[in-house]
């Protein structure tokens, strides 16, 4: 199955809801803030565990249309404040809500669009036990992405172990996918033991997909990510890459010029583009992909619970698009 394809076919089904929940009220600015980025569209992904989760237990998933919608916009939520907290000017394309509007609106928008996930969610058609089960898992992830951020911030400058960064991408990144997957499972009726397999499947996938990501932000080719190559340098961030190489390199000159490189905003192009070969030659990327593609792998071993379906296949092939994209 082509993840890309579903995810196409998703986002066109859930962009009617995602828009379906916030009312013109009055302050509009305000709603207008709220709406920019849930209502961009974006791949979806969270959405798309929440459905697949859910179909692929064997349940309805029209009920767990408005779970999908709330984890997005819990998503859209952390995106705004994660903004206002890193200074970006740009979003898919667009001025970041802190920029096209100002700081105060931004963060009030963050508030409003995290208040409503919750108001939606009350809007789930399922068993009074599941839904506890389904609160438990969305408020847990939220107060860890709070945690992960923290830390992701503390991490900028400093040099940390690789256990230290991976529980900070697990935070930050895995806990709303396994939100998104346990809770759809939950949705569709599953037992324990198929939400807590599910559950796994969605943080491992996680953990592969954000250490792809910082692959990208190295590897990648930036007229297809968008990003700056090499940018993650300048700005110093805590990455598998980073932390390989300063434990792995013995020669003092290049460990100096390593140094020199990492977090320094004023760096040129060919001190960055020096610092990525250093990384290189260490075997630093080489070592990141790997341990992304180890993390799909482990992560597709806990679907073997599910029968075979399209809404299973689809899931291992958006863990296989994990760390097979180009964006």
């Amino acid at each position: 199955m082509d993840a890309k394809q579903y995810l196409k076919k998703t986002s066109a089904e859930v962009d009617g809801p995602i828009k379906s929940y916030i009312p013109d009220e009055e302050p509009m600015r305000l709603i207008e803030a709220s709406r920019q980025y849930p209502y961009a569209g974006g791949k979806r992904m969270r959405p798309a565990i929440v459905l697949a989760a859910c179909g692929a237990v064997g349940g309805d998933k029209s009920k767990a249309m408005p779970l999908a919608v709330a984890i997005e916009y819990i998503h859209n939520f952390t995106l705004i404040h994660d903004d206002v907290m890193d200074g970006d000017d740009m979003r898919r394309g667009m001025k970041t809500i802190h920029v096209a509007y100002d700081e105060p609106t931004a963060i009030l928008a963050g508030d409003a669009l995290f208040a409503k996930a919750f108001q939606i969610i009350a809007d789930l058609d399922i068993p009074a036990d599941a839904m506890r089960e389904v609160l438990r898992y969305v408020t847990k992830a939220v107060w860890d992405l709070a945690r992960g951020q923290e830390m992701d911030v503390c991490n900028e400058h400093q040099l940390v172990s690789e256990e230290v960064y991976t529980e900070t991408i697990l935070l930050k990144t895995s806990v709303l996918f396994a939100a998104a997957a346990a809770g759809g499972a939950l949705c569709g009726g599953a037992d324990a033991k198929t939400v807590e397999a599910i559950n796994k499947f969605a943080l491992d996938m996680g953990l592969g997909f954000q250490m792809y990501d910082d692959y990208l932000g190295i590897a990648g080719d930036s007229s297809k990510t968008g990003k700056s190559v090499g940018n993650d340098l300048r700005k110093g961030k805590c990455t598998l890459m980073v932390t390989y190489t300063l434990e792995h390199l013995k020669d003092e000159k290049k460990l100096a010029k390593f140094k020199s490189v990492l977090g320094n905003m004023d760096a040129t192009e060919d001190e960055v583009r020096e610092g990525m070969e250093i990384m290189k030659e260490i075997g630093a990327i080489d070592y990141n992909k790997k341990a992304a593609e180890d993390k799909i792998a482990s992560a597709k071993s806990y679907l073997d619970i599910l029968p075979e379906s399209e809404d299973k296949e689809f899931m291992l092939s958006l863990a296989d698009y994990a760390i097979n994209r180009e964006v």
